[in-house]
């Protein structure tokens, strides 16, 4: 079984099944050696779980109907958004998250911490703050894909 041609199909399907919701895009394809598939779906103004329910119905009567796991292929199914604890892998998830507090890891082990305030084709800014007992101190720092790990969407209380 070739795990990434069903990668690649089931995106294919999730792709077409998302045509009829512009708000809504696909962010990863996940299907492990037991045929758990999972698939994460975002969307500009938050993933309802209606929609989600009514992408995975459609996904799993299209992966039945072309037996991609065999006549008798088990496999189990899981349509959702990414949680927060999943780092952001595409351009419009960056862009769904502007004014929200990330922290970005760098590839040379920097961390930064700060309010998504930009983001291009090419990198992101982050405004940080600093205070001390006199001032308050805000920096913007550049940051480019090509030097991001991974960037997370803080929790804030």
């Amino acid at each position: 079984m070739d795990k990434e041609k069903i990668e690649k199909d089931i995106a294919g399907w999730t792709t077409d099944v998302l045509g009829e919701m512009p708000d809504y895009f696909l962010v990863e394809v996940k299907v492990s050696p037991k045929n758990e598939v999972k698939v994460f779906i975002d969307a500009d103004q938050g993933a309802s779980i209606d929609k989600l329910a009514s992408i995975n119905r459609s996904l799993y009567k299209k992966i039945e109907t072309e037996a991609l796991f065999g006549a008798n292929g088990n496999f189990s199914m899981e349509v959702s958004s990414p949680g927060l604890d999943e780092p952001l892998k595409m351009l419009r998830q960056y862009q769904k998250n502007l004014h929200r507090a990330v922290e970005v890891l760098q590839l040379d082990g920097v961390k930064s911490e700060g309010i998504l305030q930009e983001v291009s084709e090419t990198g992101i800014k982050l405004e940080q703050r600093k205070s001390s007992k006199k001032e308050k101190q805000i920096s913007i720092i550049e940051i480019p894909f090509n030097q991001i790990k991974f960037t997370k969407v803080s929790v804030v209380f």
